[in-house]
């Protein structure tokens, strides 16, 4: 059953969603860094610190700190553009790929109990195990 997309099911759904990972046993990323995940993992295109400022519309230093920081974690590498070697690619990684499968099991618990017929409480949060 879809769920109408009303502002407060979407927040609903986002705070459920961000309450899961922060009780999961993982990283916890700034929104910056859950950004340039999020458009280099769902984005079907090779991604560069240069591109990924543009697209965010921040500075490449504030890419590259948050490079940094998902490379600290295993969840993305850099690599040389064969294309440009002056370019660096940012690369995914299988740790990576797993974060976001279980981006993709907390968004939707939480969209199944706001959508679903589910009545929850504002002051429930989807955990990983539910």
């Amino acid at each position: 059953m879809a769920i109408q997309a009303t502002p407060d099911k979407l927040l609903g759904i986002l705070r459920d969603t961000i309450v899961g990972t922060v009780r999961r046993d993982g990283p916890d990323l700034s929104a910056r860094q859950f950004g340039v995940f999020l458009i280099c993992y769902i984005e079907d295109a090779q991604h560069t610190v240069r591109g990924l400022a543009a697209r965010l519309e921040v500075s490449k230093p504030a890419i590259t700190r948050s490079l940094d920081r998902l490379e600290e974690l295993g969840l993305a590498r850099r690599g040389p553009d064969p294309r440009d070697r002056r370019s660096v690619l940012v690369q995914r990684t299988r740790k990576g790929n797993d974060l976001l499968a279980d981006l993709r099991n907390l968004l939707t618990v939480a969209s199944k109990a706001r959508g679903g017929g589910t009545t929850r409480d504002d002051s429930t949060a989807v955990s990983m195990g539910a």
